[in-house]
């Protein structure tokens, strides 16, 4: 039975003792508007994640332009939350087809769109259409940082 007993307490006690370890600065006094010394400082100036997005209903269509920062959401961009989220979900979000891969011929709609800027510290010059099976998924998987797509006139 002393052995049982053992075997029960010392993990608990263990438990018990790293959670009363923890903590955070209000249950401490301090304020939460005032900084602790492990508080980090974010660069003044631009956004980590900034684009500027320019999206054509067709090649002769003019450009609608949006810009969108993303931690937080922000920018001129319509549905910039949503934008971002895409973003992170895609793996990928950037990366070109590869010129050796097969596609189908599903064409998509003559929308094309570029994307500059700076995407998780990597500089961003991306172009997107809607040409093929392969250019449409990768449309489609970041869909919502394009906005609604302006109607050709």
């Amino acid at each position: 039975m002393r052995y049982r007993t053992l075997l029960f307490a010392t993990p608990g006690l263990a438990m018990v003792l790293s959670l009363a370890a923890c903590g955070d600065e209000q249950a401490k006094g301090t304020p939460a508007d005032k900084p602790s010394g492990t508080t980090s400082v974010q660069p003044s100036g631009t956004p980590a994640d900034s684009l500027t997005i320019n999206v054509k209903a067709s090649k002769e269509a003019p450009a609608k332009t949006w810009t969108l920062n993303c931690e937080p959401p922000g920018g001129d961009h319509p549905k910039a939350a949503d934008a971002c989220a895409a973003l992170a979900k895609a793996k990928d979000p950037f990366k070109p087809v590869p010129k050796d891969q097969q596609c189908t011929l599903i064409y998509g709609g003559p929308e094309l769109a570029t994307v500059k800027g700076t995407w998780k510290g990597k500089e961003i010059d991306a172009q997107f259409s809607r040409d093929d099976g392969c250019q449409l998924h990768r449309w489609e998987q970041v869909g919502p940082l394009f906005g609604p797509v302006p109607k050709v006139r």
